[in-house]
């Protein structure tokens, strides 16, 4: 327990005393997001905010795990660094997305072969238990792969990737904890005490965004510790902590970004348009559009993602399909409404609509990164 609370408290203070510094040096070596007509920030802002979060994530996990419940935590720090370095080179000099994903492609089969994080029972799901082990390799390559660029496509305003990333640790954090997996709360903990020191240079007025160094390490361990999450459930059903239909759990754990994820790139698809290309479909755009602030947008996202916590909680004895079902149907009710409200907005005030796409263009390369921004 006091291993998991110093973890915490590690990666928050080296993290909170390293932004500063990492602020002034990009601005003396102006490695800097600048605004412009494809920017909605009005003053140049560092977006180097990941490297604070690696430095003092890993810094924490290494000094507090004991190395006699390390297990495969090597495996998993070797992939968290092939992550650090893809988005600190794509935060610096931008890569296009493909070359992207190939990097994160190799962290993940890492992730999957050495560290054995991959999904290998769908409990019941289209009448799918356990799976071939070729099948459960390619779809945990296929998992991992969506999970961490859900969150690099959500980071698009200030605070929102890094409130959500830290919701979803504390959370399995504390559930790990519960069923006796030190290492990985030590992992959950150790990330959100990062996140929670960059949130408050991250929070509006932004002094800095965490760009994709940061959004690719949030989204890879959120995908180690869900997956671990599922995978419990075969390893001790039995436990008092085990869930019902743990995969629909884990869905709605991470609903939000998935969703998200989903929905934005069927609507470029269905335009004939790569999943990359980038608009302002985005729930978080919407949200924006219709008039609330950065932070306003935030809390709200929160707080829907919270209520799904609680609904799978609460719903978990109907069965993972039909709770999927249920998660889906929510998700798309909620914005079809929020689409719904835009359109009647934009009828009443066509002019502000105008205007609104006129200042808030769209960071057009790879996927999202850097909150604060408008992106893809």
């Amino acid at each position: 327990m006091y291993d998991i609370i110093l973890s915490f408290i590690t990666a928050f203070l080296l993290t909170y005393f390293a932004i500063p510094s990492i602020i002034n040096i990009a601005k003396v070596k102006k490695l800097m997001d600048m605004p412009g007509e494809r920017r909605s920030h009005e003053k140049a802002t560092p977006s180097l905010g990941g490297i604070g979060i690696f430095a003092g994530f890993i810094f924490s996990v290494i000094l507090w795990t004991p190395f006699n419940v390390f297990g495969d935590l090597q495996y998993v720090l070797c992939s968290l660094v092939i992550i650090f370095l893809i988005g600190a080179k794509d935060d610096i000099l931008p890569m296009s997305p493909y070359k992207k994903m190939a990097g994160e492609f190799f962290a993940i089969v890492i992730l999957v072969f050495k560290a054995n994080v991959k999904i290998t029972s769908l409990y019941g799901i289209f009448g799918i238990y356990e799976l071939p082990p070729v099948v459960a390799v390619l779809f945990s390559i296929f998992s991992i792969l969506v999970i961490i660029n859900a969150f690099n496509l959500i980071d698009g305003i200030n605070g929102l990737c890094g409130s959500i990333g830290a919701l979803i640790t504390i959370s399995l954090g504390s559930w790990f904890f519960l069923v006796d997996r030190i290492e990985l709360s030590l992992l959950a903990f150790g990330l959100a005490g990062a996140i929670f020191a960059f949130l408050k240079y991250n929070y509006t007025p932004a002094k800095i965004f965490m760009g994709d160094t940061g959004s690719l390490i949030i989204g890879i361990i959120c995908a180690v510790l869900t997956i671990k999450f599922i995978e419990f459930h075969r390893e001790a059903p039995e436990s008092i902590y085990a869930f019902k239909s743990a995969p629909a759990v884990a869905i709605g754990i991470l609903l939000f970004p998935l969703y998200d994820t989903l929905r934005v790139f069927i609507l470029r698809i269905s335009k004939k348009k790569s999943p990359f290309y980038p608009d302002r479909q985005h729930i978080h755009h919407m949200l924006i559009d219709l008039g609330f602030t950065h932070m306003q947008a935030t809390a709200t996202l929160v707080g829907v993602s919270a209520f799904f916590f609680y609904f799978v909680y609460k719903f978990q004895d109907v069965g993972s399909f039909n709770l999927i079902l249920l998660l889906l149907t929510l998700a798309f009710t909620g914005s079809f409404i929020l689409r719904f409200l835009l359109h009647q907005n934009n009828k009443k005030s066509p002019g502000r609509h105008v205007m609104m796409n006129q200042n808030l263009t769209i960071h057009k390369n790879n996927n999202i990164q850097s909150s604060g921004k408008v992106e893809a």
